[in-house]
């Protein structure tokens, strides 16, 4: 069962966003955890869950699950356009002072948003998980092969467009809702490039970013094709490029 809160919010402190794209498997649990915490925690919030184009039966488990708590929000693309393009829709439709996106495999728990707040709270802007600091806390790791390839994609990420951060890539990420707002608006990439997006127009509009170190675990279900998601990973860095060079960013 889905965990209710104890009574309506007027107000919207925080915005939970979670893509699927065929989370049947798991979407369920996760979404529990999600609201069970926020109702412990007591803040006044709204998880919303963006179908990017299903074609088994999350669309179904997500109207089932926003039928038991007012507090979830669903959003629907007609067709699957990638996670960024998920991301994106529910950002810009968050009513939260401070708008969270988090993966549908909780492979960052949900009670790390603990160590995010404090900081978005004060002065920061942009608050990112990292999986590749000192303090980062790895359950169960990625296979050595993507560890590999993550850590060559960020050393090209680097080197081509946004020097200082350890890891784009982390699927937990906070904003203060001016900054969402700004930045979701004008990204363009739909694919798993987006965060790097984000935080390149983050520091070009001069959004004060915080990395932190985070509890992370590696989900077996993962929607990640090494080799096809990295070429297209790759183009997509130069297509950012190209396009704050047109102009497409201002």
């Amino acid at each position: 069962m889905i965990s209710a809160f104890k009574e309506p919010m007027n107000e919207c402190l925080l915005s939970i966003v979670i893509p699927a794209y065929n989370e049947e498997k798991r979407l369920l649990v996760t979404v529990s955890k999600v609201c069970a915490y926020l109702a412990q925690k007591g803040f006044s919030c709204e998880i919303i869950v963006v179908d990017d184009g299903s074609t088994d039966n999350t669309a179904q488990i997500i109207k089932e699950i926003a039928g038991q708590n007012d507090h979830v929000v669903v959003l629907t693309n007609d067709r699957n356009y990638g996670k960024g393009c998920a991301v994106r829709k529910g950002m810009l439709s968050a009513k939260g002072e401070y708008v969270f996106f988090s993966d549908a495999d909780l492979s960052t728990p949900i009670e790390e948003i603990e160590k995010f707040l404090p900081y978005l709270f004060g002065d920061y802007d942009v608050v990112i998980g990292s999986r590749s600091m000192s303090d980062s806390e790895i359950a169960i790791h990625q296979p050595w092969y993507r560890e590999r390839m993550g850590k060559t994609f960020n050393f090209i990420v680097n080197l081509v467009l946004l020097k200082g951060i350890v890891d784009t890539q982390c699927g937990f990420k906070g904003f203060k809702k001016e900054a969402a707002q700004k930045v979701f608006s004008k990204g363009i990439i739909d694919g798993f490039s987006f965060d790097v997006e984000v935080l390149y127009l983050s520091r070009k509009w001069n959004f004060k970013i915080k990395e932190i170190p985070i509890r992370w675990k590696n989900s077996s279900l993962s929607k990640v094709k090494p080799v096809r998601h990295s070429l297209q990973m790759l183009r997509d860095l130069f297509i950012i490029k190209i396009q704050d060079f047109k102009g497409q960013y201002r």
